[in-house]
């Protein structure tokens, strides 16, 4: 990678799993390239997308690892927890048995990933209400029970994807301010620009147009 590429203060590496067919790469789209579609294809190993955001005035690139939810496949996936700073398990509201399973795959995660990774459940399909199985109670209790950020979603009208990654992002800056994170470890999940953008504040940028213009400050 060139210094030309690099482009943002800190990549955020995620890793997104549960069943199969409960929407996890309709999420990947949505967010990433603001699309959807009915046809479903089931991912095959491990599929990759990224997308920058802007948190106080940081850019992140979010970099995110779509994976396959079939059984034959969790070896594969299980080598992309180690260097995850953020997991994301996904069901679908209308599937009770890929609810119940979200235990498995939390233990799964858990025993593979770093300590200090942040867990996210997401409940997909809200636009399927009279469908449901599984109540917004249910997956909050869980949640909080496990420590985890929860929301409900729609991969496909888009409700709350943007607040996936935007509100993850937001504790995980909040962490590295604190210095929670140590950067210098290879598979925190977390790896600083080699030549990240500058960031100028309103005030800076007046100083900085004030003595362009010959204006003493």
């Amino acid at each position: 990678m060139t210094i030309k590429e690099v482009n943002f203060n800190y990549l955020l590496k995620y890793i997104i799993i549960g069943n199969s067919s409960v929407g996890k790469s309709c999420i990947t789209m949505r967010y990433i390239h603001e699309s959807f579609t009915e046809e479903f294809t089931s991912t095959i190993g491990v599929e990759y997308g990224s997308k920058n955001i802007t948190i106080n005035g940081k850019i992140y690139k979010i970099q995110i690892w779509d994976t396959a939810g079939q059984e034959n496949f969790r070896s594969i996936t299980r080598a992309y927890y180690k260097n995850s700073i953020c997991a994301c398990i996904v069901y679908d509201i209308t599937n009770r048995k890929s609810f119940e399973d979200v235990k498995l795959w939390l233990e799964d995660c858990k025993s593979q990933s770093p300590r200090n990774i942040l867990l996210v459940l997401i409940g997909n399909k809200i636009d399927l209400e009279d469908k449901r199985e599984v109540s917004f109670e249910e997956g909050e209790k869980f949640a909080k029970e496990n420590n985890m950020m929860f929301l409900e979603t729609s991969a496909k009208n888009g409700d709350n994807i943007e607040n996936i990654f935007y509100n993850s992002a937001a504790i995980i800056d909040k962490k590295i301010e604190e210095k929670f994170y140590d950067l210098n470890v290879e598979n925190c999940g977390i790896k600083i620009g080699i030549n990240p953008p500058q960031v100028i504040s309103l005030n800076e940028k007046k100083i900085i147009n004030d003595k362009n213009s010959g204006l003493c400050c």
